[in-house]
C-alpha cells in the first residue's frame, strides 16, 4: 500500500484546502491523471497522481484545510512489468512506501529553501526593511504570520497610551456561529491588512458625461481602452514600488486586474496586454476569466503581477468607493453604477448618463497631479462617441 501526502506547493505556503476529489474509492488511475484540486492563498492549484494504481482511501473531504505533509490518499500501485529492467537497492515492501517525493515533483516545481513565511508577511517584510531570518514564526510549524511582522516592523504603541478595556465576552447564543476565514477570504484579509499598513492611499473622484455612446456600448471594454488612454498620459500609474529599495518599475505593457466577486470570497483575474488588444479580444478574454473565477477552475499564473486595478463594482450598486491599492501596484481605477444626471450644458438643462469614477493612488509615488492628469485622461477618452 502507497500513501500520498499532501506534497508542498510552494510560496512558503504552509497549508491547502480540498476543492474537489477527480476520484473515488475503487476507482483506478493512471500516473500524471488528475487526482484533486486544492487551493492555496495563491490560487487553485491541479495535483496529478504521482503513480498508477486503485484509490482504497481518501484521507479528507472537500473543504478540509490539511498542512503540507498530511496524508491525502492511499493507492494499491499497479504491480510493475516483469520486465522493467534491474534495480539496486532496497525496494519498499507494501505498507511502507510514501509517495509524497514523486508527487512533489509532478505537482510543482521543487523549490529553494527559505524561511516559512506567509505571502503577505513577506511582502510587509521586504517594504518595511525586516529579515526574516531573525523571526521566530507563531504560526503553525513555526510559520511566520503577518503579527509577527508587524511587532517588530512598526512603531510599538506609547507606554502612556491609553488602552480601551476589552468587551465583555458574550455567549455564541447571542453572537451566532464563529466562522474561520479560508482561502479567499483569509487570503484577501491579509492583502488588506497590508495595504493598510504599507500603502499611503489618496483617492480622487470624478465623473465621464456617457452621452456621446451608443446603446451597444461594451462598459467594462471601454474602460479598459480609457484606462490605456490614462497611462498614457501617465505612465506612472501603471508601476509597481519596492519600499525597501525605495524604487518603482514603470511598465510598457498594461496588465489589468480586475475584482471578481464570487461566493467564496474575492479573485482577481488578470487581463494581459489591454493596450495591444481589440475590444472584441477584450470582451472575450474576460468573459473567460470570470467564467473561470467563478468555477474555481482559474489558473495561478492568471491571478499573478498585475500592473494596474480595476474595480467595476458599480455593475451591482454603488456611485463612488475608496478603492484599496495592493501592493506593488500604485494604482486602482473603481466605476460606480451608471445613471442618468441632471446637468447643465450652456444654459440649458439636460438628461445625460454618466459614470461615476474613483481613482485610488498610493502617495507615496505618485502626486496628485499625476493622479488627476491620468483621470482627465480616462475620462476624455470614456466621453468619445467609439
Amino acid at each position: 500500500m502507497s500513501v500520498f501526502k499532501l506534497p508542498d506547493l510552494g510560496e512558503g505556503l504552509s497549508e491547502a484546502e480540498i476543492l474537489r476529489w477527480h476520484v473515488k474509492v475503487g476507482d483506478h488511475i493512471a500516473v500524471d491523471a488528475p487526482l484533486l484540486s486544492v487551493e492555496t492563498a495563491k490560487a487553485v492549484v491541479e495535483v496529478p497522481s504521482p503513480l498508477s494504481g486503485r484509490i482504497t482511501r481518501l484521507h479528507a473531504e472537500p473543504g478540509a484545510r490539511l498542512e503540507i505533509g498530511a496524508p491525502l490518499v492511499d493507492f494499491a500501485p499497479d504491480a510493475p512489468s516483469p520486465d522493467s529492467g534491474t534495480v539496486v537497492g532496497h525496494m519498499p515492501a507494501a505498507g511502507e512506501e510514501d509517495v509524497s517525493a514523486v508527487a512533489l515533483t509532478a505537482a510543482h516545481a521543487a523549490t529553494t529553501a527559505r524561511v516559512r513565511a506567509v505571502p503577505a508577511a513577506r511582502a510587509l517584510a521586504r517594504s518595511l526593511g525586516v529579515e526574516l531570518t531573525t523571526l521566530t514564526g507563531t504560526g503553525r510549524n513555526g510559520l511566520i504570520t503577518l503579527d509577527d511582522v508587524m511587532a517588530v516592523g512598526l512603531p510599538a504603541r506609547g507606554a502612556n497610551s491609553k488602552m480601551q478595556p476589552a468587551a465583555p465576552r458574550r455567549s455564541l447564543e447571542d453572537t451566532g456561529d464563529v466562522e474561520v476565514l479560508r482561502s479567499l477570504r483569509r487570503t484577501m484579509a491579509q492583502s488588506m491588512a497590508l495595504s493598510r499598513d504599507s500603502v499611503m492611499e489618496c483617492s480622487v473622484f470624478d465623473d465621464a458625461d456617457l452621452h456621446a455612446w451608443s446603446a451597444r456600448s461594451d462598459y467594462t471594454g471601454r474602460v479598459l481602452r480609457a484606462i490605456t488612454a490614462g497611462v498614457r498620459a501617465e505612465p506612472v500609474l501603471n508601476a509597481w514600488f519596492d519600499a525597501q529599495s525605495q524604487s518603482r518599475t514603470l511598465f510598457e505593457h498594461i496588465d489589468v486586474g480586475i475584482a471578481v466577486d464570487t461566493s467564496d470570497g474575492l479573485l482577481v483575474p488578470v487581463i494581459r496586454q489591454v493596450q495591444k488588444r481589440t475590444p472584441s479580444e477584450l470582451r472575450d478574454d474576460l468573459d473567460r476569466l470570470k467564467r473561470a473565477a467563478r468555477d474555481r477552475t482559474i489558473g495561478g499564473e492568471e491571478l499573478r503581477n498585475f500592473t494596474f486595478m480595476l474595480s467595476n463594482f458599480g455593475t451591482m450598486a454603488g456611485r463612488y468607493a475608496t478603492p484599496v491599492v495592493v501592493p506593488p501596484a500604485v494604482a486602482i481605477l473603481g466605476t460606480g453604477r451608471v445613471r442618468p444626471d441632471v446637468v447643465a450644458v450652456g444654459d440649458r438643462i439636460e438628461i445625460h448618463l454618466r459614470m461615476p469614477l474613483s481613482l485610488t493612488f498610493d502617495h507615496r509615488v505618485v502626486t496628485g497631479g499625476e493622479a488627476v492628469r491620468f483621470l482627465a485622461a480616462v475620462i476624455a477618452d470614456l466621453e468619445r462617441p467609439e
